[in-house]
């Protein structure tokens, strides 16, 4: 390490070049900054636990697995990968009772939590034996038996009820009439559930042995609680309830397992974060290093002249090189550590932009630790280094009259392993963008991130010969914009190296930028079309507490209703092909009230082959994309899993085109029923009749209403792939301008000469404006183009269209792209020509 020790060489570069240095301090803390973010949320996502709320009382609980394994070979072995679950698996009831009969173990009680209807409202429905490790106790009358409910303050209000009263509540049997054996005051295990399930507060409590019928799943429980004898370890009754439930499949957890047990959302919460961390944090890791190397290349090659000065007085290659590292050293490892400080706050407004959208649960916290810095400081030191010993390796090799030579005039070609490496990069863009165009569903979108990345590292290594094209194209058309416009095209001719430098952040910005946000907006605008296209309904109906049931058969005997058709929405899993390898989709996914004919009438799927008719019990249809990605078609059998896990293989009776704007899957509702937490539909479509009768079920809109709900829902969801673009774009753009003021501020001899040759100093500032234009007009055409051959295969292969791309968004990309060129070019400029020199 002592030959990276900074030597005098190093320090006079910062000392007395701090221009140059700045900017490369900027690139390398900006890069910090990104991996620091993306390496918090990838860490808090593998880290992820939340403390038990509900079960917090309970030692040990036995849950089933919440989520789906496959496992496949690879050179390493089997190797698994795990899918987290639509909806909530369940464990046999009968499991308490051989779990109640391990050593250590004074009860096993089974838990239920599910929606119940009240009037207009929702309640939390809970087993009354829960009550033993919640906290909750009678506050008038007794427990409940079956027939009988047991409600808490907010839900007797509502009801006017008191004990010994009637009440009306509508659960997975249908309507019912209860009679009220009790008040009770919800525990803090009650009162922790309340919150998320059915979307109220307000909590009634039933017969344990009435509860799983009620709740649609007979037979099954959500969890079961093992409370634990007096003096009982709850690690050795933790085990001896795994020794006891062996071959059950059930899983036994304790400490934040049990927390992971009741909170179904950290599953899907590590999966976000952990995407988020490792897929995006990933190229922006990429982007990020590939650009503050840029940057660090470009101040070395700034000081080309100097080397060659350094190696005509006597310094060797090893001192130039050591130079160079230790300059490195110098300025790196500052600019990391003032980077992680942004770093952490980009990630904690990101996590608490997450939560605050319902993807990650309340009670995870944000994980800080110090490997994510220290890989931060790190990658960032690594960049430097390899990037300025590169830099600076011609110029230290070469003999010093040579290097005097080229100093002074730029090399017209560039190195034989970077040209090389560069069209190998072109070539693999051009194949990816071949297997992209030609393949559908995920194959298409993961070969299109190959096109962009590909593509991406070709425009850096070939820079040099891209700028001289770019400027020689442009010059034409420059050749009519007076002096200034000439000598800004024969400039950019002559050094395109330092062109190259500027237009590759812009790439940058435009390519992943209208990527990410045009390939919402296409998707966005496509499913808007099918959406408005296919539904044909009179009236829609919706309950954010779901609909009564019985609402379609209700709805139907209204006068002059011509169709009813509930829907019943969830998720289930479907196995596709991803380049050879299968892995689980999640597809949305409707369970119908009536047959596929009454559909036909509210809803136009655009049905390409088999028919609606035959959707029943075993048979399903499915959306085009879906069934190219499941490589099956009509007659086929597919395999999939319903929401709660459980395998299925119905048979494809219908394929149609409008899955991305409505459902992907199309099934009957019976099949789902007790697959799914909620019992109640979520819309209902009436064809014919007055909407003045369906009030009573519900919200009533008509079919462009409930389109622009929809697409409202839509937008929210499209946040992430925005913000992501805001990420790296904004980093790209500000590593543009970067390099814009790095180019100008180091042209200030040759300011300086225009203006003693007699050129004033706006014709000089305009020859900066040309020249700027060039570099933003040549980014912005650069990524437009890579942005469009990534685009159209990934927007065609899911959606089966071409992309929308809305004409004013991407004008203010451009614009934004191009004002942000001239600012970065006329500051500095201004600055150098105020200068007595200039």
């Amino acid at each position: 390490m002592r030959s990276l020790a900074p030597n005098g060489l190093a320090r006079a570069a910062v000392r007395f070049k701090p221009a140059s240095f700045a900017g490369t301090f900027v690139a390398l803390m900006m890069s910090a900054l990104i991996v620091a973010a993306c390496g918090i949320l990838l860490e808090t996502g593998a880290r992820a636990s939340v403390p038990a709320q509900r079960y917090e009382k309970a030692p040990v609980v036995v849950a089933a697995d919440q989520s789906v394994r496959l496992v496949a070979d690879s050179i390493d072995g089997p190797e698994e990968t795990v899918y987290p679950l639509p909806d909530t698996a369940r464990v046999d009831v009968g499991l308490a009772a051989k779990a109640a009969r391990a050593p250590g173990a004074e009860a096993a009680v089974p838990d239920f939590t599910f929606p119940v209807r009240q009037g207009d409202g929702a309640l939390a429905g809970h087993g009354w034996g829960s009550h033993a490790f919640t906290g909750t106790a009678l506050s008038a009358g007794a427990a409940p038996r079956t027939g009988e409910v047991v409600l808490d303050a907010a839900a007797a209000r509502t009801a006017k009820a008191d004990v010994g009263d009637t009440v009306a509540l509508e659960t997975a049997v249908g309507r019912t009439d209860f009679r009220v054996s009790g008040l009770a005051k919800a525990g803090a295990g009650d009162t922790a559930a309340a919150g998320a399930a059915a979307g109220g507060k307000a909590t009634a409590w039933f017969a344990d042995a009435a509860a799983p019928a009620l709740a649609g799943h007979p037979g099954k429980a959500d969890a079961i609680a093992v409370l634990a004898a007096d003096g009982a370890d709850p690690h050795v009754l933790a085990a001896a309830v795994e020794k006891s439930l062996a071959g059950s499949g059930a899983q036994v957890h304790t400490g934040d397992g049990r927390g992971e047990a009741e909170e179904r959302g950290l599953a899907y919460a590590k999966e976000t974060l952990l995407g988020l961390g490792s897929q995006f944090g990933g190229i922006a890791t990429l982007v990020a290093v590939f650009t503050a190397a840029g940057t660090v290349a470009l101040s070395v090659g700034q000081r080309t002249r100097e080397f060659a000065l350094l190696r005509a007085v006597g310094a060797t290659p090893r001192q130039i090189r050591r130079a160079v590292a230790a300059e490195a050293l110098l300025v790196a490892p500052l600019a990391g550590l003032v980077g992680c400080l942004p770093g952490i706050a980009l990630a904690r407004w990101w996590f608490g932009q997450l939560k605050d959208r319902g993807a990650i649960p309340q009670a995870v916290d944000l994980y800080i630790s110090w490997i994510p810095l220290l890989a931060a400081v790190g990658t960032g030191l690594l960049a430097a280094l390899g990037s300025g010993l590169m830099a600076g390796r011609r110029p230290a090799k070469i003999k010093p009259g040579q290097a005097l030579t080229e100093a002074s005039v730029e090399r017209l070609r560039p190195g034989v392993i970077r040209t090389v490496l560069g069209l190998g990069a072109l070539v693999g863009g051009a194949v990816f963008a071949g297997v992209a165009s030609s393949s559908a569903g995920d194959n298409a979108a993961n070969a299109s991130l190959g096109v962009i990345m590909l593509f991406m590292l070709a425009v850096a290594l070939l820079g040099p010969l891209v700028a001289r094209l770019c400027a020689a194209l442009f010059g034409l058309l420059l050749r009519g914009g007076g002096a200034s416009a000439v000598l800004a095209a024969a400039n950019s001719r002559t050094n395109a190296r330092r062109l190259a430098s500027a237009i590759t952040p812009i790439v940058l910005a435009m390519a992943f930028a209208s990527t990410l946000v045009f390939m919402h907006t296409s998707e966005s605008e496509i499913a808007s079309e099918q959406l408005r296209d296919g539904i044909t309904a009179d009236h829609v109906v919706t309950d954010p507490a779901g609909l009564p049931t019985g609402s379609a058969d209700r709805a139907s005997r209204a006068p002059g209703v011509d169709a009813a058709v509930s829907l019943l929405d969830t998720q289930v899993l479907v196995p596709v092909d991803a380049g050879g390898e299968t892995t689980l989709q999640g597809a949305a996914t409707q369970g119908i009230s009536g047959s596929g004919a009454q559909l036909a009438k509210v809803q136009d799927l655009d049905v390409r082959s088999g028919s609606l008719d035959r959707v029943g019990a075993g048979r399903i249809a499915i959306d085009k994309t879906l069934a190219t990605s499941a490589k099956v078609e009509v007659g086929d059998q597919l395999p999939l899993h319903l929401p709660d896990g459980t395998e299925a293989r119905p048979e494809v009776v219908a394929v149609y085109g409008r899955g991305l704007g409505l459902a992907a899957v199309t099934m009957d509702r019976a099949s789902l029923a007790g697959h799914v937490t909620s019992a109640f539909d979520s819309t209902l479509l009436v064809r014919g009749g007055d909407a003045k009768p369906l009030a009573a079920l519900g919200e009533v809109t008509d079919a462009s209403g409930y389109a622009v709900e929809q697409n409202v829902d839509r937008e929210l969801g499209a946040w992430a792939n925005y913000t992501m673009a805001a990420v790296l774009g904004g980093f790209a753009v500000i590593a543009a301008v970067n390099t814009l003021v790095m180019t100008v501020l180091d042209r200030r001899r040759e300011l300086a000469t225009l203006r003693l040759v007699g050129s004033t100093r706006r014709q000089v500032l305009h020859m900066l404006h040309w020249e700027s234009l060039l570099v933003s007009v040549a980014g912005v055409a650069l990524g437009t183009t890579i942005a469009m051959i990534t685009l159209t295969p990934m927007v065609r292969g899911l959606t089966g269209e071409s992309p929308h791309i809305p004409p004013l968004l991407y004008a203010a990309f451009a614009a934004t792209a191009v004002s942000l060129g001239l600012l970065a070019v006329t500051l500095p400029a201004r600055a150098a020509l105020r200068d007595r020199q200039a």
